[in-house]
């Protein structure tokens, strides 16, 4: 990347004589390696875990309790964003949030690389609470770099620090997966430590070119406020401390005892903030309206989140014992399908940003409720054509391996329907009060899908099922055309955003 950094051939102090990175301010390189590492670590591990939670040379758990375990885990990610954003802006600051965040993330892994189970979660807890302190607080720094809201930089900014997303999230399967599958599973996570800690050194070491204001608390907490928060923290602990203990000691422990109060705050939460906001008296008639029209937008996205992230449990468990792992002959690690999304996002994102502008100049671009229907219906579609493999293997055969990428691609054209334009309109209809907050909720979509995927399987309803699969395919085209047939009213309760 180094050869990538420019001088601008001007006089040394003058504005715009400083090195840049493809034309962005230097600190972007900072960003974008840290971002690349931790994800190539984070997706790393995320690609083993549910082939090492049913692995007889793992944990050898059922699928249903190995996809609980994953949907859990990827939920408390999301969920723990909000508060990860609250610590950069009212405790630390976003830099030193980051930093502490990568090395949580480092001992996460670290901790997991031990043979042993009764550490595993342990280090499952670590890499969720790194990821949630980190995610939030890594974008805020992007935009710090650029001066003010006009700077015609910042959107390209932000597409080359995504690009660090999707390269770190592509080679992880590749490298991560391919050790932990062949050679050994702790290994595999020892790499995602190793990841990490590239990241972490990289930041510490580039960090003098980020935005002074990344290390300023933008509103630290009062004594007041700090004693408050470390009381409640406190009481909170020692009860939840308490309980396990009774459970533990009498004998009555299962996981189920720690998975399904986890599962139920991922959907609890995200209702409560939502209906927190919908109900703040200080919000005007428009601004209420918007949260009405989010509202909409918000349980779309958790209908699709919650199929579409099952492409790293459900079909993963089903790749690893039902599908013909080869191409032309040559047998490949399960994990590299989780390399799938993250190619096709880098060579599929430049054309839909072409195709929408071009829609745009003629005024035939799709308004926003469209594309969300639209990615639901691709989301539901994705699981119909799921049908087809899992009908060939009830059938005694070996699904071959194009049916499962077939289906990331149909997820993928779906996610850059609905994704971006979630993330856009989720700035745009933020009440001015709930400004900084709303990428939070936006999160909790996610939060809320895999916790209703985690619920099921804590059910024991065996996703990897011809009914259960149609289902979910239905409910998510059912939601998609209920969305493109009540669009106007939807836009009507937009107001002015489009």
């Amino acid at each position: 990347m180094a050869s990538s950094l420019t001088k601008d051939s001007v006089t040394p102090g003058t504005p715009g004589s400083e090195k840049t990175f493809f034309g962005h301010p230097r600190g972007l390189a900072t960003l974008f390696m840290t971002e690349m590492w931790e994800r190539f670590s984070y997706y790393g591990m995320r690609a083993l875990l549910p082939l090492y939670l049913v692995a007889p040379g793992g944990l050898h758990l059922s699928a249903a309790t190995a996809t609980a375990i994953y949907s859990v885990y990827v939920s408390l990610v999301y969920l723990l964003a909000m508060p990860g954003g609250w610590f950069g802006d009212r405790v630390w600051g976003p830099r030193k949030t980051v930093a502490v965040a990568g090395a949580v993330i480092m001992l996460g892994h670290l901790t997991l690389a031990l043979p042993s189970s009764g550490t595993f979660y342990a280090g499952l807890g670590l890499v969720a609470i790194g990821s949630g302190l980190l995610k939030a607080n890594i974008s805020t720094m992007v935009g710090h770099l650029y001066e003010g809201r006009d700077d015609a930089r910042r959107d390209g900014g932000f597409t080359v620090f995504y690009m660090g997303i999707n390269l770190g999230a592509f080679a992880a399967p590749l490298v991560i997966g391919t050790i932990g599958e062949n050679v050994g599973w702790h290994l595999g996570f020892a790499l995602a430590a190793l990841g990490m800690a590239l990241g972490l050194g990289q930041f510490l070491l580039g960090s003098r070119h980020l935005a002074d204001r990344s290390s300023v608390v933008p509103k630290p907490l009062s004594a007041q406020e700090k004693s408050s928060t470390l009381r409640k923290a406190a009481i909170w602990a020692v009860v939840a401390l308490v309980f396990y203990a009774i459970v533990g000691f009498s004998g009555h422990y299962t996981l189920n005892w720690l998975l399904v109060p986890l599962t139920l705050l991922g959907v609890i939460i995200p209702v409560l903030v939502l209906t927190r906001i919908k109900r703040d008296k200080e919000l005007d008639r428009t601004e209420q309206s918007s949260m009405s029209a989010y509202i909409w937008f918000f349980v779309a996205a958790a209908v699709f989140w919650m199929i579409y992230d099952q492409g790293g449990s459900t079909l993963s468990i089903f790749a690893d014992s039902s599908a013909e792992n080869t191409v032309f002959g040559w047998e490949f690690p399960v994990s590299w399908y989780q390399s799938v999304n993250p190619v096709l996002i880098m060579a599929l994102a430049p054309v839909f940003a072409w195709v929408w502008l071009a829609l745009n100049r003629r005024g035939k671009e799709p308004s926003t409720v469209v594309k969300f229907a639209s990615g639901l219906v691709l989301v539901g579609a994705s699981f119909f054509l799921f049908l087809a493999p899992l009908s060939i293997a009830e059938g005694g055969h070996k699904a071959a391996a194009m049916w499962l990428v077939a289906i990331y691609f149909v997820q993928t054209v779906g996610e850059l329907l609905l994704s971006p334009v979630g993330l856009s309109v989720t700035t745009k209809m933020a009440p001015a009060k709930y400004a900084s907050q709303m990428m939070g909720v936006w999160f909790l979509a996610v939060t809320a899908g895999d916790a209703t995927t985690g619920l099921l399987s804590i059910a024991g309803v065996d996703l990897n099922k011809t009914g259960i699969v149609a289902l979910e395919a239905t409910l998510a085209v059912i939601a998609g055309v209920a969305v493109w047939m009540y669009r106007n009213k939807v836009k009507e309760l937009m107001g002015a955003v489009r």
